[in-house]
Order: structure tokens, then sequence, then C-alpha cells
């Protein structure tokens, strides 16, 4: 039986490597664009979103961050991406506590947190959902039209939804 938590983190994965693959074409200067109330230019979010990624999977698999290699280009952060789509799938098949808590604590930053693998779980896909939205809204401010990022596409895409029109009488 598929995991409840499948279908949310393949389309969060499936949500950014749409986004890195749109991204992929644009002109250098529109990666650097930003709006207002945004986390910052295209490429700046990207990397933080697919970074924060890894140190979400740091939570569960011990020395995940410390693993994988820094990404400098979209390549390479598609490449990141994509491997932590295969981390997150095999992540889900393990039998989760959804109550455990997880202690973390980052010297470098100066804090700790003790936070439920559930609530865990849910910060990495509204991370990503946040900040995927950032990058389409700034795409579509400088008159780019952003990817398909919604629950629906993805459903979609893959063949998890079908869309229908009601018969009028």
């Amino acid at each position: 039986m598929t995991s409840l938590l499948h279908d949310a983190f393949e389309h969060h994965s499936w949500a950014t490597l749409n986004v890195i693959d749109a991204c992929a074409s644009l002109p250098e200067a529109t990666l650097g664009a930003t709006v207002t109330g945004t986390y910052g230019t295209i490429e700046e979010t990207l990397r933080h979103l697919v970074e924060a990624d890894s140190r979400y999977l740091d939570d569960f698999i011990e020395g995940w961050a410390e693993r994988v290699r820094p990404a400098t280009t979209l390549a390479e952060l598609r490449e990141l991406a994509v491997i932590q789509a295969q981390a997150w799938s095999a992540l889900l098949e393990t039998d989760l506590d959804g109550d455990e808590v997880i202690h973390e604590l980052d010297p470098s930053e100066g804090y700790g947190r003790d936070a439920t693998v559930g609530l865990r779980l849910a910060q990495a896909l509204h991370h990503g959902t946040d900040h995927r939205s950032q990058i389409c809204t700034t795409l579509s401010a400088h008159g780019f039209t952003p990817p398909p990022v919604s629950v629906w596409e993805y459903g979609l895409d893959v063949g998890r939804a079908s869309e229908f029109h009601l018969g009028s009488s």
C-alpha cells in the first residue's frame, strides 16, 4: 500500500523540477529578478528551496546533508532535486512514527528545535510550496508564464486525477 504522504511528496518533487526546468531556459537577467515580498531572486530562491530539502532530509537520514555536494548551477540543482525525490520516496516507505520527536541542534545558527516527525514533514511540504509560489509570482511579474505547480496539475500529469465536464440538461 502506498504511503498516505506519497502523493504529497511526489507532487513536491514534481513541482520543484517543473520550476527548475522552466527557469533553465530563462535569460540570466531574469534569474536575477525579484519582486517585493519574496525570498530573493529567482535563482536564490530555487537554491534555497532545494538546499533546504537536504536539511529536512538530514533530520531523517543521518549525514544526508554532508553526503550531497553543493549545487552551483541549475543543472546541478536539478540533479540534487531528483536525488532528493528518490530519498523522500524511500523515506516514506519506512515505518515513520508521526509523533516521534526529533531533536535538532544547529550550533552554527545558534538554535535548537524539538518537533515531531509529522510536523517536520509538513514543514518540508509547506516550505517548498511557499517558495515555488514566490518564484511563480516573480516570473509572472516579469512577463513570463509560470510552470504548472498545482496538485491538480500534478494529478492530471501522472494519472492520479482526471477531469470531466458535467453534461447540461
